[in-house]
């Protein structure tokens, strides 16, 4: 499996992976990931060996492909060192196929790496150039990106596959961790807030956010706010705002898995937090402006979902929020959340 990266990305195709798995307990699944997101799939970071991580249910071996590191020092020693190390890893592997959820010309250039003759990839990839490097080429028919990657998971034996609910794995130390920041009384009583966005124009205003913290937390709900690397600033503002209604939580990517298996509900922008909440088979709002929710949206667990129809799919890396967020208001994110949290009742 080649998925390097980004968070909600890696989560997108593990339905599909998990499904293979479930297919086929007997065969040895490896996967190549930037090392920030393997917590998603082992719950032991720690490399024995380099490049190699312990086994898991879902997939027996990781290999690390800091990509984005080498990118930065493309003629740095560690460099060269790091990319002859991870083609060595991968020829041992001796693999039969390459399945390529991302479809970009670095994935490829990995899926090459192995030396494997099956390369199966998309047949309109996000990168057109990386389809020459694919051997087999997928026409996925599916609208959501999560049923495009379970037919690419289907192509390698023909399997009848559908999605299911991803294995991700559980940390003894995370869910420790987070046993001390709930009480028991707590759990499924707690919301989990996301303000954070991959670009500025998928952010809804942070002050909407403290409204709706202020409001849940006057209903004896409590409210977290998750602050990722580089989004601490962001969680600042609306604890302030929020007249210190909602708690940021500066937590590891494990520790974060832990917590979302506990809340009543998460709140959200297209973000990877939100998807891993419906990886959880939590309830989620997601609140979505420039990008597409019926192909990049919540999928697998109860959800509403917020957009103006005055929207437009749209990628520029803009820093404001986009119009179309404006006109959604905190009092339509309260009466989505009340709907979903009917059916998940406050403990």
């Amino acid at each position: 499996m080649v998925r390097l990266g980004a968070m909600g990305d890696v989560l997108h195709a593990l339905p599909a992976v998990t499904a293979l798995r479930q297919a086929h307990l007997s065969w040895v699944i490896d996967w190549v990931i930037e090392p920030a997101w393997c917590a998603l799939l082992t719950a032991d970071c720690s490399l024995p060996n380099p490049g190699v991580g312990p086994a898991q249910p879902v997939v027996d071996r990781l290999h690390l492909a800091p990509v984005k590191a080498w990118r930065h020092h493309p003629f740095d020693s560690g460099t060269r060192w790091g990319i002859g190390g991870l083609r060595r890893a991968l020829r041992e592997g001796r693999y039969d196929a390459v399945l390529d959820f991302q479809g970009a010309v670095r994935s490829a250039v990995v899926g090459r790496m192995t030396g494997c003759r099956r390369r199966i990839g998309e047949s309109h990839p996000r990168e057109w150039a990386a389809r020459w490097l694919f051997s087999e080429h997928v026409a996925t028919r599916g609208v959501h990106v999560i049923e495009q990657d379970v037919e690419l998971a289907a192509a390698v034996a023909g399997d009848e596959l559908a999605p299911i609910q991803p294995w991700l794995p559980v940390d003894p130390k995370s869910e420790s961790w987070c046993d001390g920041l709930l009480t028991r009384s707590e759990k499924r009583s707690a919301v989990l807030l996301n303000p954070g966005a991959g670009w500025g124009a998928k952010r809804w205003p942070l002050e909407r956010y403290a409204s709706v913290a202020r409001t849940l937390a006057g209903r004896g709900l409590r409210v977290f706010l998750n602050a990722g690397p580089g989004e601490e600033a962001l969680a600042e503002v609306i604890r302030e705002q929020s007249g210190g209604a909602a708690l940021p939580c500066h937590c590891s990517l494990a520790q974060l898995i832990a917590l979302t298996r506990r809340v009543a509900l998460v709140i959200a922008g297209d973000t990877g937090p939100l998807h891993l909440a419906c990886a959880l088979g939590r309830p989620v709002v997601g609140i979505f402006g420039p990008t597409d929710p019926a192909r990049n949206g919540p999928f697998g667990s109860p959800f509403r979902v917020l957009r103006s129809p005055d929207s437009r799919r749209d990628h520029s890396r803009r820093r404001e929020p986009e119009a179309g967020l404006w006109t959604i208001t905190p009092e339509a994110v309260l009466q989505a959340a009340d709907e979903l949290l009917v059916s998940e009742p406050v403990q």
